[in-house]
């Protein structure tokens, strides 16, 4: 083999080390976050529904908006939040927003995040909205989100509003200030600009295979 000169050993890492960056961002770069104001992603992907019904975020929105929440079975800051999630969902429905409860754990699919478990999980929780298998994480992909629970409020027009957590403190219910996701309820129901438009989501991390 032949032993590179030192000029030509330069070279060759100055072209190989732009070719690997473009290798790097190609393959690790995430999905860009959804901007507020932006249109809602997917809107007519059909998925499947603890009901058994096929259902795409089109077919939930109401007369004021939707409310996409990413969520489990599993994940202990969701068990945690479930008061605050039944709450703000039957908040919700009160207001004419729909809801939308998506699973993308995909790599828990054959364990605890079933869609037999989600079923049982759901009846239990005493749910009455959607609650629906996000098959491989497209879903949650598109919408570039992570966390569970994670929560993207649209107004009637299919536009983000809100992208976050459900208040200020998804440790401790007792010391919670500020109904972030409510709030913007409120305000997006009312004609209004949402004053908090985006916060911290603090949850499990989604389970992508």
């Amino acid at each position: 083999m032949k032993r590179l000169k030192p000029d030509e050993m330069k070279k060759l890492i100055a072209t190989i080390i732009p070719l690997a960056a473009i290798f790097v961002v190609s393959f690790t770069t995430p999905h860009r976050a959804i901007p507020i104001g932006g249109d809602m992603p997917l809107a007519d992907r059909k998925m499947k529904d603890i009901s058994g019904k096929e259902v795409a975020l089109q077919d939930a929105i109401k007369e004021n908006g939707l409310l996409v929440m990413f969520s489990c079975n599993t994940c202990p800051y969701v068990i945690k939040n479930q008061d605050r999630t039944r709450a703000i969902a039957q908040y919700a429905a009160e207001q004419g927003v729909g809801v939308v409860l998506v699973n993308s754990n995909e790599a828990e699919r054959g364990d605890a995040d079933s869609y037999s478990a989600m079923q049982a999980y759901a009846q239990e929780q005493g749910y009455k909205w959607y609650y629906v298998v996000d098959e491989n994480s497209v879903l949650a992909d598109a919408f570039s989100a992570n966390r569970t629970p994670e929560c993207f409020l649209f107004n009637k027009d299919k536009k983000l509003v809100y992208h976050g957590a459900i208040d200020d403190n998804p440790s401790d219910a007792s010391s919670v200030s500020r109904e972030h996701l409510k709030m913007a309820m409120d305000e997006m129901k009312a004609g209004k600009e949402v004053s908090t438009k985006e916060s911290r989501s603090v949850g499990c991390g989604i389970k992508r295979l």
